[in-house]
């Protein structure tokens, strides 16, 4: 998964959202702008002929003479005063003439260039019409009633200009001007200062978007590779993030949905190994019952016969001293609870056989699981006088029943401490990673078991060495049952002659991490 990914998108998107409105205000400026601000300026010189007009209808264009009355001048003088507004306002050229070009009011630096404008505008309308003012250098840009608005651009001009020129029904004619120059420098100012514009807010908008995406796309990250943790099994991944927003919520919901998957699959491999264990057990149940009753008599035959024995000796009075009447009672005594002890081992292991014992497959530590038994059982392990070496890393998780695996465990690291010998008594426990599965081995210096033994120890009641299985009160079905509990978990077990000892292990399934 690339790191970057959405940062870099989001980054991306930030500098072309921004880089398309700046092109956007660009294009309106070369395309629009000049267009809208003409026709803002028609709209300003038709505002100044209304006012002509009215002006031509009111009267208020006459010269003034001595017999004027003061509302007269008055009028005049308002009038003056609103068109001197209004070219000061919209930066115009003006003039106003009569019926013989007499100049009545005007605001041209160069009044004979204007007026001489004027004179051929109108001649050559009434000679040519349209074609007329097209031919005086002038594009018509809109006309009306007894006025036009043309675009020029004449050498001897001192500029392009809008102008609009026309009459009253007095015969009053009039010539408006404004520079189009300053259209054309407005647009062009405006792209250079919108490409400025839009390069320094590009780069801060990449800055600063790089920055803050930072906050968004971390968290996401973050469950991306929490996602891909959990389809790997390793439900220890949390999302840890405090966020309110949407991005919480999910992560909450990762962590809900983990804990739901890892109660899910245990159930499942729980139920699938009962499953499984219920399918062995049909064609495999009368050959063990068949088995056990013989086991079980040959077994307790040893046994009942000792205490019979003894029993027997008691009443004929044999034991007639109380140190031989305490020595038989010994006898009779360990045997009953060698027998007591073998009932019980037989019940569990066939409660295990028969499927009635089940299984509860959790996640657990393996590495923690070894590193404890083995704190409990240092009693047992320095009455045999040896040296114990764990061999196993800090955590180790695997797919089990935890208590089952206990049992084997027990089993294995007991056989071990009665049966070790030599010169340096050594017992070596080892958890190892061995790719799929977890393997737990339990080593012993001492004697090789015979060859033609070492298929047969799982088999219940089987001894390899009867004489000290009865030493220390084994009851023969210890490995019998460590076989059922990893059959029962779908696993394998085995027994291996080693340099020096003899080798005991079985596997249980690792917990894959992401």
């Amino acid at each position: 998964m690339k790191r970057g990914s959405i940062r870099t998108q989001f980054t991306l998107t930030n500098f072309i959202l921004l880089a398309g409105t700046i092109l956007v205000c660009v294009l309106a400026n070369l395309f629009l702008l000049e267009r809208v601000y003409v026709s803002n300026k028609m709209e300003n010189l038709l505002e100044v002929r209304d006012l002509v007009i009215y002006g031509a209808n009111d009267g208020v264009l006459s010269p003034l003479t001595d017999a004027s009355s003061e509302e007269e001048i008055a009028l005049k003088q308002d009038f003056l005063d609103s068109l001197e507004q209004m070219c000061q306002q919209y930066n115009l050229t003006a003039l106003i003439v009569d019926a013989t070009y007499n100049p009545l009011v005007y605001s041209a630096m160069d009044l004979e260039t204007v007026k001489n404008k004027l004179y051929r505008y109108v001649l050559s309308y009434r000679i040519l019409g349209n074609a007329g003012i097209e031919m005086a250098g002038a594009e018509i840009l809109k006309q009306g009633d007894n006025f036009f608005i043309v675009d020029t651009q004449e050498a001897r001009d001192s500029g392009r200009q809008i102008e609009i020129w026309g009459w009253s029904d007095d015969g009053y004619m009039y010539l408006f001007a404004i520079s189009r120059e300053s259209i054309s420098e407005s647009a062009a100012l405006s792209n250079r200062l919108l490409a400025v514009i839009g390069i320094t807010a590009g780069i801060l908008a990449a800055v600063i978007g790089w920055l803050t995406s930072g906050r968004i796309s971390r968290p996401i990250l973050k469950l991306a590779d929490i996602s891909e943790r959990i389809t790997h099994l390793d439900f220890d991944a949390k999302y840890t993030g405090k966020e309110k927003n949407e991005i919480g919520v999910l992560g909450q919901n990762m962590n809900t949905l983990s804990e739901s998957l890892e109660e899910t699959i245990s159930q499942l491999k729980t139920a699938n190994n009962e499953l499984k264990r219920d399918l062995e057990s049909k064609t495999a149940l009368e050959k063990q019952r068949q088995e056990l009753l013989s086991n079980v008599s040959h077994e307790l035959k040893t046994p009942i016969a000792l205490i019979q024995g003894y029993a027997e000796g008691l009443k004929d009075g044999i034991a007639d001293d109380p140190d031989t009447l305490n020595e038989y009672l010994d006898v009779i005594l360990d045997e009953s609870n060698r027998m007591s002890r073998m009932v019980k081992s037989l019940m569990s292991l066939n409660e295990l056989e028969e499927g009635r014992d089940s299984f509860t497959m959790e996640r657990f530590d393996a590495a923690a699981l070894t590193r404890n038994y083995l704190a409990g059982a240092e009693l047992l392990i320095s009455d045999s006088g040896a040296e114990l070496v764990l061999l196993a890393p800090d955590s180790l998780y695997a797919w089990g029943d935890e208590f089952k695996v206990e049992e084997v465990l027990m089993n294995y690291v007991s056989n071990a401490a009665h049966y070790v010998c030599g010169e340096e008594k050594r017992i070596e426990v080892a958890v190892e990673d061995v790719g799929k599965q977890v393997r737990i081995s339990v080593y012993n210096t001492g004697n090789h078991i015979p060859e033609e033994s070492l298929p047969r120890v799982w088999e219940k009641f089987y001894k390899v060495d009867k004489a000290r299985t009865r030493t220390y009160g084994g009851s023969g079905v210890g490995l019998s049952i460590v076989k059922a509990i990893v059959e029962g978990m779908g696993q394998q077990y085995g027994v291996d002659n080693v340099e020096g000892g003899v080798r005991f292990w079985f596997t249980l399934e690792k917990v894959e991490q992401g």
